[in-house]
């Protein structure tokens, strides 16, 4: 732990502070910070590690890249931020990091673009019948319900034949528009698809009776956020559903289906529920696939307090 006069000296650099107020807000890499503040990427690589020498920021290897986050207690934070309104590139900084996050975003919903019409015929990890079979079990006799990250809506579409309305959302512009035109082939008017994203449905708030992320939760972003934005769009007593991968380490995922997270363990799936507020949380494995890198299927559910 480094002493507080280093590292308020540390932070007396408008670079190291510039890059510290990025890092409170979201972990960043060393190509994206380069396009924020616009430097080279061997000068931003030596004032990063001189700030993780220090312990005021941390990192994680995810896929090819080295994210970075800030880890600096909150006094020095407060200190920081105090600073930061004296440095006029800091406005700007801000206005560079939504870009940059909208950049990230974007190749995603190109991805995910790109597979609209494929998914019911290709190869997609955890998905299989079994294991929504398993959840089906669990989510009969819901009236609203929300598909979130729905895709092109292969389980919207049966949760129709039953639900009153189903709400499904999805990120990508062409798995919306796919999903929307298979509802009117199938005659599916209580079937509705919305342009959005997991972290921020266009939902109204305590409005749905179920809320499910299907094989979504490790494409977010913040999985957290994710998570307490399905809680707040649930009515109380309302029940959220979590298919998704068992944590695993089959790096190539991350490229392949352009995977954010190499899916969870029960245990961190229980604990960001509880930390939401959820209760009555559940977890189960109910897939193991046969062919290498042999995925497992996590089922998870809970209920929002009443």
């Amino acid at each position: 732990m480094p002493s507080n006069l280093i590292s308020l000296k540390l932070i007396a650099d408008s670079t190291r502070l510039r890059i510290l107020m990025l890092l409170e807000h979201e972990e960043l890499s060393v190509a994206e910070l380069q396009s924020i503040l616009g430097m080279g990427q061997s000068r931003i690589s030596t004032q990063l590690a001189k700030l993780k020498e220090n312990t005021l920021v941390t990192d994680r290897r995810v896929g090819k890249n080295i994210l970075y986050s800030s880890c600096a207690n909150e006094e020095l934070l407060n200190v920081a931020r105090f600073a930061a309104e004296e440095v006029d590139e800091i406005k700007t900084d801000k206005a560079a990091l939504h870009l940059a996050l909208k950049k990230r975003r974007d190749r995603a919903r190109a991805y995910f673009d790109e597979l609209a019409g494929k998914f019911g015929r290709q190869y997609v990890p955890g998905r299989s019948w079994k294991g929504l079979a398993e959840a089906f079990l669990k989510i009969l006799n819901y009236e609203v319900v929300a598909d979130l990250g729905a895709g092109e809506g292969t389980l919207s579409q049966l949760l129709a034949q039953r639900a009153k309305k189903v709400i499904a959302i999805d990120n990508a512009q062409k798995m919306v528009e796919f999903g929307q035109q298979l509802a009117k082939e199938h005659k599916l008017p209580n079937l509705e698809y919305r342009l959005g994203d997991i972290e921020n449905p266009p939902i109204d708030p305590s409005s749905v009776d179920l809320a499910i992320f299907s094989q979504a939760l490790h494409h977010a972003q913040h999985p957290q956020r994710a998570l307490e934005q399905a809680f707040a769009i649930l009515k109380p007593g309302g029940t959220l559903v979590i298919l998704d991968l068992l944590q695993h380490n089959f790096e190539q995922a991350r490229e392949m289906y352009y995977d954010t997270w190499l899916g969870f363990s029960e245990l961190s799936i229980t604990q960001m529920l509880e930390d939401t507020g959820f209760e009555n949380c559940e977890t189960a494995i109910v897939d193991k696939e046969d062919e290498p890198p042999h995925f497992q299927t996590l089922l998870a559910t809970a209920r929002k307090p009443v």
